[in-house]
C-alpha cells in the first residue's frame, strides 16, 4: 500500500534527493581547476558523481593535485575516456574493468591505458519494484524491466543474474533506462521492476523510497552460488532493510567500485589521490557514508588490471604489495 504523500513526505523528500541520501553534509561541486586533472565519474543521480564529488573535493584541498569531476555514463565510457586521454582519472567496477582488460563484452579490444588506484567499496546489484508480488527473479518472466542502458554495466550484471535464473534478455520485456529515468517509469507505471547497480543507498532509490513503498526482489543463496561459480567478479551482498526502509535484509550480489588512472597519470599526481583519500578518512566520511566503507586493505584486491606506480608506492608505505605489471 502506498504512503500518502504528505508535506512532511515531500520535504523529506527533497531533502533526500540534495543530500544523495548519504549522511552528513551536502557536498559541493569543486569549481573548476586551471589545468586540473578530468575526473569522470556517472550520472548526476549516482553514487560515482556524488561520492566522487567528495573525493574531488578532499584531494583537492589536502594535496597539490587538483580535480575536475564530470559527469558521465559510467563504467564504460569512463575507461574508454582515460584510454582515448580525454580523462585521467575514472570509477569503474571490477567487472567492466575486467572486460577492458580482456579486449571482451563492452570493448573490440584491451584497454591497455587503464591502471588501478584502489578499489573503493561495494556497488550492490539493486531490483527494484512497487509490486510486492515480485518475491524472486523467477517473477521477472514475461515483465517489463528496466536493465540499463544498452551496453552499459548494469545490462551485463542484468544479463548475469537473469542467466543465474535461467532467463535471458527475450524472457522480459526490457527497456533500457538510467537510474533516474527507471524511478521515473517506475512511478509511472511503465515498467515493474528495475536493475539498479551502485552503492546502497542510490539517491535516485532513497528518494522514491522516501514517498511510496518500494521492495527489493532479493537473490537466494543457491541462485547466488550459481551466479559467482560462472562470474567470480561478483561477491555475496546483503542490502539492509534499514538503508529502504524495507521490510526485511536482502541477499544480493555485488561488485566493487575501482578507482583508476591513465598509466600516463604521473606517479606523484597518483601518488597524491590516494593519499589524499586513505589519509582523509574521517573527514570523508562526515560528508559521505561511504567513506566508512573504505579500508586499505581491500583496496589493493584488484586483480582484474595492473596497479599505477604512484599507487603502488603509497601501499608500499604501509607495508602491502600491489601488482604493477
Amino acid at each position: 500500500m502506498k504512503k500518502l504523500f504528505s508535506f512532511a513526505a515531500l520535504i523529506i523528500a527533497c531533502v533526500m534527493l540534495l543530500a544523495g541520501c548519504q549522511g552528513g553534509n551536502e557536498p559541493t561541486k569543486p569549481e573548476p581547476v586551471e589545468g586540473g586533472l578530468i575526473f569522470t565519474t556517472g550520472g548526476e543521480q549516482g553514487t560515482y558523481y556524488r561520492f566522487g564529488q567528495v573525493l574531488a573535493g578532499k584531494i583537492s584541498e589536502k594535496t597539490s593535485t587538483k580535480l575536475n569531476i564530470v559527469t558521465s555514463g559510467g563504467s564504460q565510457e569512463n575507461i574508454q575516456a582515460i584510454q582515448n586521454g580525454s580523462a585521467v582519472i575514472g570509477f569503474a567496477q571490477t567487472d567492466i574493468l575486467s572486460y577492458a582488460a580482456e579486449g571482451t563484452r563492452l570493448f573490440d579490444r584491451k584497454a591497455d591505458k587503464v591502471t588501478v588506484i584502489a578499489e573503493l567499496y561495494k556497488e550492490q546489484v539493486q531490483i527494484i519494484t512497487m509490486d510486492p508480488s515480485l518475491r524472486s527473479v523467477s517473477d521477472l518472466k514475461g515483465k517489463n524491466v528496466s536493465i540499463g542502458s544498452a551496453g552499459s554495466g548494469v545490462y551485463f550484471n542484468a544479463i548475469d543474474v537473469l542467466n543465474a535464473y535461467g532467463l535471458t534478455e527475450r524472457d522480459i520485456n526490457p527497456t533500457y533506462q538510467s537510474f533516474g529515468d527507471s524511478v521515473s517509469a517506475l512511478q509511472s507505471g511503465k515498467i515493474d521492476a528495475a536493475f539498479v547497480v551502485a552503492g546502497a543507498p542510490t539517491s535516485a532509490v532513497s528518494g522514491l523510497a522516501a514517498t511510496t513503498d518500494i521492495y527489493l526482489i532479493g537473490l537466494d543463496d543457491e541462485h547466488i552460488d550459481k551466479l559467482l561459480a560462472s562470474s567470480p567478479h561478483y561477491s555475496k551482498a546483503t542490502i539492509s532493510k534499514r538503508t529502504y526502509n524495507t521490510a526485511s535484509d536482502i541477499n544480493t550480489v555485488a561488485v566493487g567500485a575501482v578507482l583508476v588512472a591513465s598509466k600516463d597519470a604521473s606517479e606523484q599526481d597518483v601518488y597524491n589521490i590516494i593519499s589524499g583519500i586513505y589519509e582523509n578518512l574521517e573527514a570523508i566520511t562526515k560528508v559521505h557514508s561511504k567513506g566508512a566503507e573504505l579500508n586499505l586493505r581491500a583496496a589493493a584486491g584488484v586483480t582484474a588490471a595492473p596497479y599505477h606506480p604512484g599507487a603502488a608506492r603509497y601501499f608500499a608505505e604501509k607495508g602491502i604489495t600491489v601488482p604493477t605489471e
